[in-house]
């Protein structure tokens, strides 16, 4: 195969790859670590339901915006009034700024632990150097880049952290058998539980996955014409997604679960897994983690200025004043962590919250303008697709409860 060729094919799933770069980052590192370490293998089953659900939402959302020439907050505004758009778009822009002052204190830390070795203080690489660098290479992609560009950095990314977590899987993959037992559907006898369940289904059926693939199919010119090729493309996403994140679990499940050890947040990977696997395997890890943190920070930063013109239904101009500005408040919101301190997973679990409250409304309000004669004609949900919607509706509410029992058990 060509270098042209494959070049055509990594452009025409970019949607995916962009899914991909901001669902895996350094959130569902900590969830599926937590959840190998704690319980090995046995949580695979609820991740690859909620992967399931996701191919079926980006599927809906993406295919209404082929339809119909919209996107998702220009729609909320327009047939739920200013308000409740308003109110989504805010949701979506704090938890997604919250996430990026999380994500770049996670990523900095678990770089200055790495390298404590490499420094004659021992204290490591400085959290505040490597924030500004991390983010002067963000915002320098971004001032220099087109659509185009955002697209291969992106698969640049999600390369590296795949090849990274893979190898890493396979230096220290648990039995088959433990894997296949994981696909069975069962709860562990444990109180932290039902937090890491819901923070697993969070990472990966957040409201703004759906909001930002309409978006995106926008951007690509999709229309009523091209759903075989959404589909593809949701394809190749969502089973990445399952790959990655089961190979972060099934690395923590084969060093860390035999032996009882446990994770609170990514930074424990570097400290627990050295000893048993070796510097050359957490250094690829480190690798992986680094290159989720920018994969999710890449386009987090792009986020702001997209969900604006979204809401405003004018087109993506990131070339201008406004854009520039919101993009560099977004890459200074990442210096908070490292400058001021603080805890980065708490605050990582904070944008989670907000995103657990606003997903239900945006798949209830899909659910109304699906089937909407008014508005879909011909093209409003079947039986089957309309059971499907209600069915994870009430997935994600009660995964919003099991999360909110879960974080009040922690301060009990």
């Amino acid at each position: 195969m060509s270098l042209k060729k494959v070049g055509l094919f990594f452009a025409s799933i970019a949607p995916g790859l962009f899914l991909i770069g901001y669902n895996i980052g350094t959130g569902s590192i900590t969830t599926m670590a937590s959840s190998g370490a704690a319980y090995g293998m046995a949580l695979i089953w609820p991740l690859l339901l909620s992967c399931l659900f996701t191919y079926f939402l980006i599927m809906v959302f993406g295919r209404y915006t082929s339809l119909t020439g919209l996107t998702i907050l220009t729609t909320f505004r327009k047939y739920f009034g200013a308000a409740v758009a308003l109110f989504v778009l805010a949701s979506l822009l704090i938890s997604e700024w919250i996430s990026c002052m999380g994500v770049m204190g996670v990523v900095t830390q678990v770089v200055q632990e790495w390298s404590r070795p490499l420094t004659r203080s021992g204290e490591g690489f400085s959290p505040v150097i490597l924030a500004l660098v991390f983010g002067a290479l963000l915002y320098y992609l971004f001032w220099n880049g087109r659509h185009r560009v955002f697209e291969k950095v992106l698969a640049v990314f999600v390369g590296i952290m795949g090849l990274s977590f893979v190898l890493t899987m396979f230096m220290v993959i648990p039995e088959p058998e433990e894997v296949l037992r994981g696909l069975i559907p069962s709860v562990p006898r444990d109180p932290d539980v039902l937090l890491i369940m819901a923070g697993m289904v969070g990472t990966t059926m957040g409201a703004i996955l759906y909001v930002v693939r309409s978006i995106l199919v926008q951007e690509k010119g999709w229309g009523s014409g091209d759903l075989k090729q959404e589909r593809r493309d949701a394809i190749i996403s969502v089973t990445m997604m399952f790959v990655l994140s089961v190979a972060v679990m099934a690395a923590a499940a084969g060093t860390l679960h035999p032996l009882g050890l446990k994770v609170d947040n990514a930074i424990d990977m570097v400290k627990l897994m050295e000893p048993l696997a070796g510097r050359f395997a957490i250094s690829i890890f480190v690798g992986g983690i680094v290159a989720a943190g920018l994969s999710s920070l890449f386009p987090i930063i792009l986020l702001a200025p997209w969900l604006f013109a979204d809401y405003n239904n004018k087109p993506r101009n990131m070339r201008s004043t406004g854009s520039r500005l919101l993009v560099l408040f977004g890459v200074l919101l990442g210096l908070v962590v490292p400058v001021f301190g603080g805890r980065p997973v708490l605050v990582m679990i904070m944008s989670q919250a907000l995103t657990v409250i606003v997903t239900p409304l945006v798949l209830a309000l899909m659910l109304y303008i699906y089937n909407k004669k008014s508005i879909m004609g011909d093209n409003t949900l079947g039986t089957v697709s309309n059971a499907t919607l209600v069915v994870i509706l009430l997935f994600t509410i009660a995964m919003a409860v099991a999360g909110v029992i879960g974080i009040i058990g922690q301060f009990n």
